[in-house]
Order: C-alpha cells, then structure tokens, then sequence
C-alpha cells in the first residue's frame, strides 16, 4: 500500500511533480532501450534496415497506441472510483478491465497479423526493405497480448497513484532488452526480428514485475463475484476507453498516410526520418509522464468532488508543460546531432546524407515543441475529468493536419512539408482542446 498516492490532499503542482517524475525516469528508460533497438540495428545491420523499422512506424502504433489509449481510458474511471472511496465498483472495475483486457488482446493479434502485408503495399515500403519489415511487424504483432498486459498493468498502479513501480519495471526492462538487442543482433545474427524478440521479452518481464506488486495490494484484491460479467460495468468502462481508442486510432491512420508520402522519397529519407522519430520518443517521454499525472490527479479529485483543485491542478499543469517543453528543447537542439550520429555507422557511404535529413527534422520539432506538452497535458486533465468527446474531437484534427501534409502541402512545398508534419499536428490539436477545456473548467464551480 505505500506506493498509493492519495492525490486528493496536498499541494498539486507538488503531487503532479511527485507523480510524474518516477514516469519520466521510466519513460526515458524506455525511449532509450527504443533508441538502443535502432542504434544497433542501424550499426550491426546497416541504413536498410534502419529504413525497415522505420518504415514499420505507423503501421505498429496503430495497435500499440490503440492499447495504450484503452487502458488508459479504463484505468482513468479506476481512479475516479479510489478517489470516491468506492472499493466496491473499483474492485469490479479491475476485474473487468482484465476480461476486457484479455479478449481484446486476442482480438488485436489477428487484426495485427491480417494488416501486416495490405498495410505495407498501402503505405508503398521500398522493395528492399519489405521483406524485413514485414519479419518485425509480424513478430511484434505475435507479442500483442503481452504488451497489452503490461499497459493495463501499469495504468492500474498509475490510477492508484503509484507512478514508481512503472518506472522500476521498465528500468529492468530496458536492461533486459539492451543485452538481447546486442545478444540477438550482433551474436545469433538475427537482424531486426531479434530487435522484436528483445523488445517483447522486455515488456514480458516489465508486466511481471508490475503483476507481482499488483496482487499485493488489498484495495483491489478481488473476489469470484468481482469477476461475473457485469455489462453495466463494462459499460462505463468503455464509455472512456472507446472514445480513446478510436481517437489513437485515427491518428495513427493520419500518421500511416503521411508514411505513405515519407516512403516515396526512397530508403535514406525513410532513414533519416526513422533515427529522429526514434528520438521524437525522448522529447515526448516527459510529455506522456506529465499526462499521466494530470489524468490521475483530475480524475481522483473528480471522483472526489473537489472542484476548486481541479481549477488549481489546471494551472499546475499548463506551467509544467511549458517549463519542462523548454528545458527538453534546450537539449535538443545543442546535444541532438551527437545523438543522431549514434544510428549511423561512420563507414556508410549515405550515413551523411541520412544525418543531415534528420537533424534537420529534429530541429523543427524541438523548436515547436512547447505545443506537444500543452497537448498532452491538456488532453489528459480532460479524459480525467471524465470527458472523452473534446480528446477525440483533437485527434480528429491531428488527422486533417497530418494528411493535409502529406497529400497537399507537399505538392506545393515538397518534401520540406513533411517535416512540419508533426508539429502543425500537435498546434492544431492542442488549441482545440485548450479552447474546449475552458469551457469544460468554467462548468466545474
């Protein structure tokens, strides 16, 4: 019981600080291992393989983002649940999410599996770097179950306020996933496959550690009754899950289209834009661990009742958002080309031309970060009030900027369009749900 966090009392900028912090550690343990698969893959196996990853993107957040999105969207009405004090409907709730959790992780498996070549010959992969993308993506896909276990896993404990056994999990998973990459890839020679294997023992191991704390924690131990179905239950659940879902769902579709365009420019293009994406992934981390935090602080102090510090928790988060988009871009861009050298061998004859595409591409996205933050924070303040409609409206204007970029910028700009891609995503959406969160604030009294 130590590691729950009560986040109903205290000082919010304080329990959002205390919260996201063991988030962020976990997260960059777990961006760094995503940037050691494409370090060594990049090096051990060369820029075409680099490209295949890459190229594989979109096509895997679908599922992945999907998954985060719906436990996410469960464990939010979970911590509406602890901070009412309702150990009754929060005990069914876990059961429920676990069932949900179960059937829909098996449901993935076989849509991953089915979009694994359509989706390739959709989004036009480079002849020579098919082959190897659909290798990786089948064998993520044959994962699926896994990862999804871990999600909800680690959404519960961040429900209940325990933002630290996330960040030890991964911490232990990065590790374990860095010695199979190199073991994998550089040993037993089995290219970027072994970077799916390695990732996937990874997330088992995170999962089971998470697990271990989880069936110790009396709040939610359950009962045989907890787990009769309960379609009511199931209901509320999916009334915040769904609307998530479907929302990570278009904008991954948004993101497979603009992939579409990146892989038309050929291999190096998809090269270059694969190592900063990679990094894309440690500018956002912060960003995600941020967005946790407000969910779990404004869903427990909904749940609650406790109106005035849902205003104040507000205020908190928009001021870290900016502070902690500045600091992150500071990095960026005076230590990014050093760590974009990391993915390309010094002997590959188009190594410069890759490192040029991409740092090019992190500059413009360091430089406009301070959106990102703004939507993450603002977007997860909002479903943890409860409200899913707003998020999803955002991620309808994610998609629109996105394909926009892909299909009509860049018959007028040209490729330039497509590193604005990301950015002109990010400022559309967060100005939605900033507007559509004051008036959701100003009807909280």
């Amino acid at each position: 019981m130590s590691r729950i966090k009560d986040m109903t009392k205290g000082k919010p900028s304080k329990l959002l600080l205390m919260f996201a912090v063991p988030l962020m550690i976990g997260n960059l343990g777990q961006q760094l291992y995503m940037v050691a698969d494409a370090v060594i893959v990049g090096r051990g196996v060369g820029v075409e393989a680099l490209a295949a990853v890459g190229a594989t993107d979109w096509t895997y957040w679908l599922i992945l983002w999907t998954i985060q999105a719906m436990t996410q969207g469960f464990a939010t009405r979970l911590s509406q649940y602890f901070g009412a004090g309702d150990k009754q409907e929060l005990r069914k709730g876990v059961a429920m999410s676990i069932t949900l959790c179960g059937v829909i992780g098996i449901v993935f498996t076989a849509i991953g599996l089915f979009l694994v070549y359509p989706m390739l010959h959709i989004l036009k992969t480079p002849e020579n770097i098919f082959d190897s993308a659909a290798s990786y993506l089948i064998t993520l896909f044959l994962g699926t179950v896994i990862v999804m276990a871990y999600n909800m896993a680690a959404a519960i404990l961040r429900a209940l306020g325990d933002g630290k056994t996330p960040m030890i999990a991964i911490a232990v998973a990065a590790c374990t996933n860095i010695v199979l990459d190199l073991l994998f890839i550089l040993v037993f020679r089995w290219g970027i496959v072994g970077a799916a294997v390695a990732t996937l023992i990874a997330q088992l191991i995170a999962f089971l550690y998470c697990f271990m704390v989880l069936k110790n924690i009396e709040i939610i131990r359950t009962s045989r009754e907890d787990w009769i179905v309960d379609w009511p239950a199931i209901k509320r659940l999916c009334q915040l899950g769904v609307p998530l879902a479907l929302q990570h769902v278009l904008i991954a579709v948004g993101g497979m289209i603009l992939q579409s365009t990146i892989n038309r420019y050929g291999f190096l293009f998809v090269a270059g834009f694969t190592a900063t994406n990679k990094i894309y992934g440690l500018l956002e981390s912060s960003a995600i661990s941020l967005g946790y935090a407000a969910t779990t602080y404004m869903a427990q102090n909904y749940g609650a009742g406790l109106n005035e510090r849902i205003h104040k928790g507000m205020k908190s988060i928009t001021i870290m958002a900016v502070l902690m988009s500045v600091c992150v871009s500071a990095v960026m861009l005076f230590g990014g080309k050093a760590v974009l050298s990391l993915f390309v061998s010094s002997g590959d004859a188009n190594g410069g031309e890759v490192l040029n595409i991409a740092y090019h591409y992190l500059v413009i996205m360091s430089c406009l970060l301070w959106f990102l933050y703004l939507l993450h924070g603002w977007r997860s303040a909002i479903q943890g009030l409860g409200n899913a409609i707003i998020p999803m409206i955002s991620g309808v204007a994610e998609f629109v900027m996105r394909v926009a970029a892909a299909l009509i910028f860049t018959r007028i700009w040209g490729s330039e369009a497509i590193f604005y891609a990301e950015p002109c995503a990010w400022a559309g959406a967060a100005i939605l749900l900033i507007a559509g969160g004051i008036r959701i604030l100003k009807k909280i009294t």
